[in-house]
């Protein structure tokens, strides 16, 4: 089970693969990607992208309730527990 470091960076990763100028000294958890300078179509690149690699999904609806990498980064680690604790009580 990933981290939420492990999830930070692949977030992260993925935000610098589609944005061109954003830096490493630019990335900062607390801002949105919108605010590093993402547009629409990148942020749902940078979701859907960290998403699959983390084999999870979300709703829309609450994705869009999310106002920075760091609340993001959180719901997937509670996605990834919950679905843990899931995977635990079926076995």
């Amino acid at each position: 089970m990933a981290t939420k470091d492990e999830i930070l960076n692949l977030v992260k990763k993925h935000l610098m693969d589609n944005l061109e100028d954003l830096n490493e000294k630019d990335f900062d958890p607390t801002k949105s990607m919108k605010a590093m300078g993402a547009n629409s179509l990148d942020i749902v690149e940078v979701v859907s992208c960290t998403m699959r690699d983390l084999k999870v999904k979300v709703p829309r609806s609450e994705l869009s309730k999310l106002t920075n990498v760091q609340e993001l980064v959180d719901m997937l680690y509670n996605v990834l527990q919950q679905q843990g604790q899931q995977a635990q009580g079926a076995s």
